[in-house]
């Protein structure tokens, strides 16, 4: 029987996809006590495409790069389920780091970052509430448009 926060997953139209494997010498999530810390995630969709390609401020809409960090958002919580089988026992979204691939002079990337944290508060309510920091940077793996990663409080 599935928990609230993936019935609310469902309202929203939103299958998780199969978590992402790391493409370098790293690990998809580590869990320390009861904190879980995600690595970033790109844009990708539930096809495997990414969402949003290529840089914000320079062919990138803000509305494409929002729906970009929404796609990163939910790759996070596939990770997220992976390491604890149930969404339920997330009891804090801690944190959001974003990352946007950015024009120079882009200085709109916490409106693309709304796409991310939007979707933590409609999932998970005012326990989806975070601390956030959003970084523009002149280029992503992939020449993804957004990566997000993350802190969760689990129970």
């Amino acid at each position: 029987m599935a928990g609230l926060v993936e019935k609310a997953l469902v309202n929203l139209g939103i299958t998780l996809p199969t978590p992402a494997a790391p493409i370098a010498n790293y690990v998809a999530f580590v869990r320390t006590g009861n904190l879980i810390t995600v690595s970033g995630q790109l844009c990708f969709g539930s096809d495997g495409q990414l969402a949003a390609k290529g840089q914000l401020g320079a062919g990138v809409s803000i509305e494409d790069g929002q729906k970009a960090a929404r796609a990163c958002a939910v790759n996070l919580l596939a990770q997220v389920k992976s390491a604890i089988g149930d969404l339920d026992k997330v009891t804090r979204v801690v944190r959001l780091g974003g990352f946007i691939n950015s024009a120079p002079g882009f200085t709109d990337g916490p409106k693309v970052m709304n796409g991310a944290s939007d979707l933590m508060v409609e999932v998970f309510g005012d326990r989806g509430r975070h601390a956030r920091s959003t970084v523009g940077v002149s280029a992503l793996p992939a020449d993804a448009a957004v990566e997000v990663e993350a802190m969760f409080e689990v129970a």
